[in-house]
């Protein structure tokens, strides 16, 4: 365990020559350096950043500055991770790089040195100049972050509004406030290297390739998580999720592309029994056709020129847990012969050994195809439809429930804010009222990159999201009378859960009889999904 010791007394000592000075101001300062060292003391590796964002802001507050900033070493260079702005001051660029705008300030940090200057014209570098005035700061104190004889970053504390001058007591401060930085950033290293070190000996006993599996899907799905929604539509969803979640069986998510399918699927896994063993994806669309028996099912090697070693397949990986299969209508139909064997005998076959594997896996699996014209088409198995429809859950696209957009554009915000260190305060109800109107094409994964392209340009505490221009697909969409019809009935049934008679029916809502509704449904060929067993 590495920890942080400073002594307060002896910088009373040195600044004020006696023991304990009857200094109101000394006491405030060590209750708040004491209050910064408990914070520090055993945080979760999940909860480092937030606590850094934290001791910045505290730091900023308690030493009336203007912007602390954290600088991590990385290859020689310093990148600025973490900033706290007073409201009101325009918020610094994220991950900045030392090397390139402040080549001075690097140089000096690196061979342990401050940088302090009242005024930036006392900086003696024209680049490091130019970037803190872009910067607006006026006056800087950069205090190097070292521990175990290593350079760990630098801290920064910054005056935007006015110069001010940086006595030695206040430095001293600084220092110890520094060396607080230092400790939990040298815990947090040690806590990686050690992870890395169990990781690797996993590796040795045969995890290797689960875990390289796993680590890239956290890469992947980095940011997302469960739907967040309260409209009926949502709320549809959820019912549905929660009475699946507890069983065993085989469940098939119909919907539109970035409907959010593949995050309900991993809800229903997280609330299932298997929970403890991670959720096994694959996108059958991505994998090409030649690879994808390999991919789920393993190879031996030498199973075919090329196999020059063995490979364990997704559904072994799965064993215990939960497979899903993401755009399984793209499956090529001798995969799906195989894949029917799976759900009847729960046994697999490796490439190359005709000997049978039991698996013990859960299938969720997920389209946005329509599987009944593909099977009309000859495209995929109807036995294999219906072992995979046990339980089918329609994900509503986001233009049938924009009442959830204002709470869906919150969540990405705060998931941006941490990752960019942007703090985010309002967004125009103008701009949220465009966001409701709106089609939507690419639905909540569409949603999701217009607040991260907003969050990355913008620069200060009020949130201004562009709708996405005009797109080919949405270009595309059909501007036939009947199919405009068609849309709109099917999207009034959706919002009454296909109840077509009484008090605020579809066919009230449409302001037409019944009967006159359902004759009109046949004629567009528009029929009630099947209901969820």
């Amino acid at each position: 365990m590495i920890a942080s010791v400073v002594d307060v007394r002896e910088w009373q000592r040195r600044e004020t020559g006696s023991e304990w000075a009857p200094d109101e101001q000394l006491g405030r300062f060590e209750r708040f350096l004491a209050d910064l060292s408990a914070a520090f003391i055993d945080v979760p590796a999940e909860q480092v950043n937030d606590v850094l964002l934290d001791a910045l802001r505290r730091t900023v507050e308690a030493l009336d500055l203007d912007r602390s900033t954290l600088w991590i070493a990385e290859d020689g260079d310093r990148f600025a991770t973490h900033d706290w702005t007073r409201l009101g001051i325009p918020i610094a660029p994220g991950a900045i790089s030392g090397r390139e705008l402040l080549p001075w300030s690097l140089e000096k940090t690196t061979a342990g040195e401050l940088v302090q200057f009242s005024s930036v014209d006392e900086v003696p570098n024209e680049v490091d100049r130019a970037t803190y005035r872009r910067f607006g700061t006026k006056s800087n104190v950069a205090v190097p972050l070292r521990a175990g004889g290593r350079s760990l970053g630098v801290v920064a504390f910054a005056a935007l509004r006015a110069e001010r001058s940086w006595p030695p007591a206040t430095v001293t401060r600084l220092e110890l406030v520094a060396s607080a930085f230092a400790g939990v950033l040298a815990r947090q290293q040690a806590a990686a290297s050690l992870r890395a070190a169990l990781d690797q000996v996993a590796q040795l006993k045969g995890e290797r390739a689960e875990n390289a599996h796993l680590r890239r899907q956290a890469r992947e799905l980095g940011g997302t998580g469960i739907v967040i929604g309260d409209s009926p539509a949502a709320r549809r969803v959820q019912e549905q999720v929660q009475q699946v979640a507890a069983t065993d069986s085989t469940v098939l998510f119909l919907g539109e592309t970035g409907s959010g399918k593949e995050m309900v699927a991993t809800q229903v896994h997280e609330m299932s029994s298997r929970h403890g063993r991670a959720m096994v994806r694959v996108n059958c669309a991505a994998i090409p056709a030649t690879l994808i028996e390999s991919e789920l099912f393993g190879r031996e090697k030498g199973a075919y020129t090329g196999a020059l070693a063995r490979q364990i397949g997704r559904f072994e990986l799965a064993d215990h847990s939960t497979i899903f299969l993401d755009e399984i209508g793209d499956l090529p139909l001798e995969v799906q012969v195989k894949l029917l064997r799976v759900l009847e005998e729960k046994q697999i076959e490796r490439l190359g050994c005709p000997k049978p594997i039991r698996v013990d896996v859960r299938i969720i699996a997920a389209t946005h195809r329509d599987l009944e014209q593909r099977i009309a088409e000859g495209t995929f198995r109807e036995d294999l439809y219906y072992r995979l429809c046990v339980f089918p859950i329609r994900v509503p696209p986001l233009r049938e429930h924009v009442e959830d957009i204002p709470r869906l554009v919150w969540r990405f915000v705060e998931e941006f804010s941490t990752a960019f260190s942007k703090r985010i305060d309002s967004i125009s109800k103008d701009d949220m009222a465009a966001l409701q109107r709106y089609s939507w094409p690419g639905n909540i994964r569409e949603l999701r990159n217009v607040v991260e392209r907003a969050m990355i340009v913008g620069t200060g505490p009020r949130l201004t999201i562009a709708l996405p221009a005009a797109s080919a697909v949405s270009s595309r969409r059909s501007a036939k009378l009947v199919d405009v019809e068609r849309e709109h009935i099917r999207q009034v049934l959706e919002s009454t859960g296909w109840r077509i008679r009484g008090l605020n029916g579809a066919a009230e809502r449409l302001g037409l009889q019944p009967t006159t509704l359902e004759t009109r449904l046949a004629k567009l060929g528009l029929k009630r999904p099947r209901q969820s067993l």
